[in-house]
This record gives C-alpha cells, structure tokens and sequence, in this order.
C-alpha cells in the first residue's frame, strides 16, 4: 500500500510543470505566424479594454522598476546599440 501511494505521488505534477509540458506540446504544434496572431489579438483586445492613461501607467511603473535595477552604463549600453541598429536601418533605406 505505501509502495502504491509512492507511486501515486510520483506521478501527479506540479503546476510548473504541467504547464511547462502543455507550452512545450504547444510550440511544437504551431509557428511564429500562430503566435503572432494571437499576441496581436491579445493587444488589440487590451487596446479596446484599457485608455491611454492605463499605458502612461504601466510604463512610468516599467521605467521606474528598470531604473532602480540598472545603473548609468545599462542606459549608455542600450542607447548605443539602438543608435546603431537605427543607423544601420537608415543605411539600408538609402
């Protein structure tokens, strides 16, 4: 009996877990245009949900958290690169 319950236990997952698996089975079923198109339904669906001040909000919240994690090089290294990846885009344009 307590051979049983062992087994039992072993074979009920966490909730981590199971969602891991189900994300894993997922992706293996759809591309990038399945998830593409359901991120774009998820946002026009918030767009038509939340105003203007809902996004003000979460990012003066996203820029405060990032601030208080990073210091005066994290901001000097991101602006560099997207100086470079805009100069490299405008390249391309010409």
């Amino acid at each position: 009996m307590a051979n049983q319950q062992n087994t039992e236990q072993e074979k009920k997952m966490s909730l981590e877990e199971a969602g891991r698996k189900g994300g894993q089975a997922t992706s293996k079923k759809h591309d990038k245009e399945f998830y593409e198109q359901i991120g774009r339904k998820g946002g026009e669906a918030t767009a038509q949900k939340h105003s203007s001040e809902f996004y003000r909000e979460i990012g003066r919240k996203g820029g405060k958290a990032t601030s208080e994690k990073h210091d005066k090089n994290f901001y000097e290294k991101i602006g560099r690169k997207g100086g470079e990846a805009r100069a490299q885009q405008n390249k391309s344009m010409s």
